[in-house]
Order: structure tokens, then C-alpha cells, then sequence
């Protein structure tokens, strides 16, 4: 039943039969070197893509730089308009990609349309905001002059993706860049190539609907070399990053040593804080979704639960009996909640995990291990694991991209159980579950959380599309999506213009000729 599904999603997507994994906008490129695509659903192979060459890149390269000079000039409602299109063929073939990003990547099929859900809702709040991308009015000292400031487009987006969300992050930096007047050059993940091929797809649909100019948006493919590529080229004024913190760390010198701007969104060891005033039929949800959803492997799953001694058992015993429920499988399977691992390596650091843990002193309150049969093909499918640890454990500081949880208990006050929760390097999403209401307020004061994101009794994962995303610390310090994300893809221009007769010098300076 899967096998014909996925055919068909392939078909709707035009993807049956393709060799491609370059595309200067509308035209594609072949090359003799392959990345295959295999599906950690049931370790089959979906499809070869073409890894780009540096010839390849070099043709990306100049067609974007050619459509930034066309697309810059049209009005940011006419670009907002493009965006919408691209939305609606969003909406149209939502259940074929959200199909190829569960099958690609892993995820439940409910987690696969949601992300494509996120691409429609990003399109929709870019068209509202290419009718306002405003500046400021300053009055000037000097009479008869009027100061403003104004964004211009910065040119081309290069946009390095990770593979847990194949197909989101792509859309938050160019739906936002688009309407912004920029160009967008695309790598994804090698490990979920496939979903990068569909979408550069279905935006040339309404390139070519809408006559524009090849380049607007442009695909590459292959490793790390080609992310270096794209890292140190003077042509490309910011580079969007989403992966690893030792990735996003190499990103940032590469493009600071030419001066340009990266935008990072890097690792996460998020933290849900419990206290004696915790809803716990709450508390119970939102930590469960947060430690298995996706696998656990979202930047913002829960790792970390910081429970006060007084709940500590209550809590423990009710997340036992949680797991157990969990349907572990197939994600196309709409019953099952959690899916398999992205590929094998990731199994093996969640066994080394959950081996340290253990060293380091800790107690498995919910085992894990590796789920093998028929039922579970590729290898890839393992089982969420609560694991009873100390904050000060090395494998506590560090993030493991699998759905462990680690109980940490906190005795006293809030203030030890914040202090617990930013002893880490990462700073991306936090949480607090509670019913008090200074609580509540502290958490989110400036003695509180030093993460991006800070949440009152939801979960660390599930952020919307209207607020800015992204985190401190070794989470690299990027911002995507909404708010005021807008103006990371622009730049900033003071004017200041004299309409009166006379050529006054501002603090007062003199210059008689």
C-alpha cells in the first residue's frame, strides 16, 4: 500500500523518472555524480538526485545574479503576488509533499502535512508583508531637512537546510526574502535531497506562469563542499544556516572573514521546567510530544524535564504509563506517533547516549533500544527512552538528535530550577509549566529563561509562523520567520535630504568659502 502511494506522490510532484539536482530557476542540470535518497521508513532507495559541479554552480551563480537585477525592480505588492501563487500550488499539492517529506525524512505523516502547512502560512504572511516593508521618519537639526530611513534589497539568499524540516526553513527565509526583492540559491540536506527537488519544482511552475526571469530561486546539491562554496562567495551577501552548532560555527568564520552576514539557527537542549503548580494532564502533553515528536529530532524538542522534588514521582510515574502508549512505526501509518531515526549513524549516537547516561551514573526509567521485524525495516526505528540524570552529566550538556528525555530534579525555589535550565551552552527554546503567575512572570523576565523562545504551560516544539524564531548562545543567535525577521534580508539606507536654498552643516559646523 505504501509502495503505490509513493508512486503516486512522486507522479504528483513530477518526479517520476528524474535525474536532477541543479536548477539555474526553470532549467535543469544533469551530472555524472549521484546522491540516492533512501527512505529510513523502509531503507529503500526513492530516487538518484545530481550533486551540483562547480561549472553547475558557477551557471546557479550567474542566474541569480542576473533575476536579482529584474526582481529587485518590481514592487514588493507585485513580488508579494508571486508569493501568493506559490502558496496556492502549496495548497494544491499539499498531500503529495507533506506524502515525500514523511517518506524522505522519517516524520509522522501528520508532521509532514503540518510542515507543508508552515510553507502556506509563511506564503500568506509574506504577501501581507510585501505592502509593508517599512522605514522610519527622524527630524533632522538642521532647518529645511528631512531625514529617513529606508530597506533595500541585499541580493542573493544562499540557504543551507537541515533534513528535519526538509521543506519549512526553506520557505521562512524565501518568502520572506522573496518579497523583499532578493534571490534565493538552495542547498538541502544530502540527506533529504528529494523534497528540495519538488519544491524548486513547483516555484518554476509559477516563475514560468508568471514570465519572470530564470535565478529567482535556484537549487544545489551535494555536501559540505558545496555549502563551503556557497559560504565564502563575495556574491552572496547572507548566508541562512540551520544544522548543527560545529556546522553553523564553520559557516559563521567562512562568511565573517569576507564580512558577510550569516543567520544561524543552530542546536538546541531545550528544557521543560515543572513546578508544584503544574497542570499535570498538561505537563504530561507537552512533554510527550516534545521529547517524541519527529523522533526527537526537531531543534526545539524537549530533552531536559526540571522537576521539583514535589512532583518528581508524580510525573515520572505518569510519563511511564505515557510511553507506553506510544505506536512506534510506519509514519505513513496515520495510527502510529512516532517514526524512525533519519538514517543509521543517527541510531548509533542514540545507543552511545543512552550507553553514557548510564556511565555517567544515571537510571533508564523507560529502556530503549533498536525495534527490529518486519514491521520495522531499514533500521532505523528505535524507542523513545526517559533516562533519570544529573544536570552536571556530560551527555546532559550536549544535545543527541533521538527521542531520549532526561528527568533532572530541582529542589527550592524557581530560581534554581532557571538556573539549572540556561547551564547549558544552548539557548534555543524553553519552557514552564505552572499556574502561578510570578512564576510565570519571572521565567519570562530578564532573570529568567536566556533562551530565543520561552513558553508558559505549551511545550519547547511548535512555534508559529508570526513570531521571530530562533535562539542565543551556541543556537547562533539567527531569527526567521515572523515579527521583524524581515529586515535580517535587507539592507538598512539613512537619507537625508535638503529642500531649502541654504547648505547648513549639522552640529552646528562652519565652512565659509
Amino acid at each position: 500500500m505504501h509502495t503505490i502511494n509513493i508512486h503516486n506522490t512522486l507522479l504528483a510532484l513530477n518526479l517520476q523518472g528524474h535525474n536532477l539536482g541543479t536548477s539555474t530557476g526553470n532549467e535543469w542540470m544533469d551530472s555524472d555524480s549521484k546522491i540516492v535518497s533512501i527512505s529510513p521508513v523502509d531503507g529503500k532507495n526513492i530516487a538518484t538526485v545530481s550533486i551540483t559541479d562547480r561549472k553547475q554552480y558557477e551557471a546557479v551563480i550567474d542566474s541569480a545574479c542576473s533575476a536579482f537585477k529584474k526582481w529587485r525592480a518590481i514592487p514588493a505588492p507585485q513580488r508579494g503576488e508571486v508569493v501568493r501563487q506559490f502558496g496556492e500550488k502549496l495548497r494544491l499539492k499539499k498531500q503529495a509533499l507533506g506524502t515525500l517529506v514523511s517518506y524522505e525524512m522519517g516524520k509522522s505523516l501528520q508532521e509532514g502535512l503540518g510542515e507543508v502547512q508552515e510553507m502556506i502560512d509563511i506564503c500568506d504572511f509574506a504577501v501581507g508583508l510585501s505592502r509593508q516593508l517599512h522605514g522610519l521618519t527622524m527630524h533632522s537639526e538642521r532647518p529645511k531637512h528631512r531625514m529617513y530611513e529606508q530597506y533595500h534589497p541585499l541580493g542573493i539568499v544562499g540557504i543551507i537546510s537541515a533534513f528535519n524540516f526538509p521543506v519549512a526553513v526553506w520557505s521562512w527565509n524565501t518568502a520572506l526574502a522573496w518579497v523583499c526583492g532578493d534571490v534565493c540559491v538552495w542547498k538541502p540536506s544530502e540527506k533529504a535531497p528529494l523534497c528540495g527537488v519538488a519544491c524548486q519544482k513547483i516555484i518554476s511552475e509559477v516563475l514560468i506562469d508568471n514570465n519572470l526571469p530564470e535565478g529567482i530561486s535556484c537549487l544545489v546539491n551535494g555536501d559540505a563542499s558545496v555549502g563551503e562554496w556557497l559560504s565564502k562567495d563575495t556574491r552572496i551577501p547572507l548566508i541562512s544556516a540551520t544544522g548543527s552548532t560545529r556546522m553553523g560555527k564553520i559557516v559563521a568564520q567562512t562568511v565573517g572573514a569576507r564580512l558577510g552576514k550569516s543567520l544561524l539557527e543552530l542546536g538546541g537542549n531545550n528544557a521543560l521546567i515543572i513546578t508544584p503548580d503544574a497542570d499535570i494532564n498538561m505537563t504530561i502533553i507537552g512533554a510527550v510530544f516534545g521529547a517524541v515528536g519527529t523522533c526527537g529530532q526537531r531543534c526545539t524538542s524537549t530533552r531536559r524535564l526540571i522537576i521539583h522534588e514535589d512532583k518528581y514521582d508524580q510525573v515520572k510515574e505518569a510519563l511511564k504509563n505515557a510511553y507506553q502508549q506510544l505506536q512506534i512505526g510506519n509514519p505513513l501509518d496515520e495510527s502510529n506517533h512516532v517514526g524512525p531515526l533519519i538514517d543509521r549513524e543517527a541510531v548509533k549516537n542514540y545507543l552511545n547516549a543512552l550507553q553514557k547516561v548510564v556511565q555517567e551514573g544515571g537510571n533508564i526509567h523507560v529502556e530503549g533500544g533498536v525495534l527490529k521485524g518486519d514491521l520495522y525495516p531499514g533500521g532505523c526505528y528505535v524507542k523513545p527512552a526517559i533516562a533519570e540524570a544529573s544536570p552536571n552529566y556530560d551527555i546532559v550538556q550536549h544535545e543527541t538528535f533521538a527521542p531520549i528525555l532526561y528527568l533532572l530534579k530541582y529542589k527550592g525555589t524557581l530560581e534554581n530550577a532557571i538556573d539549572i535550565q540556561n547551564n547549558v551552552k544552548q539557548g534555543l527554546s524553553s519552557a514552564i509549566m505552572t499556574n502561578n503567575l510570578r512564576e510565570a512572570e519571572l521565567f519570562l523576565s530578564a532573570n529568567g529563561s536566556d533562551c530565543g523562545i520561552a513558553n508558559v504551560n505549551i511545550g519547547t516544539s511548535g512555534a508559529e509562523i508570526g513570531g521571530a524564531f530562533g535562539g542565543e548562545k551556541d543556537t547562533g543567535g539567527g531569527r526567521e520567520s515572523g515579527s521583524d525577521a524581515w529586515k535580517v534580508y535587507m539592507r538598512r539606507q539613512t537619507n537625508t535630504i535638503n529642500y531649502g536654498t541654504d547648505l547648513p552643516l549639522a552640529q552646528g559646523i562652519r565652512f565659509d568659502l
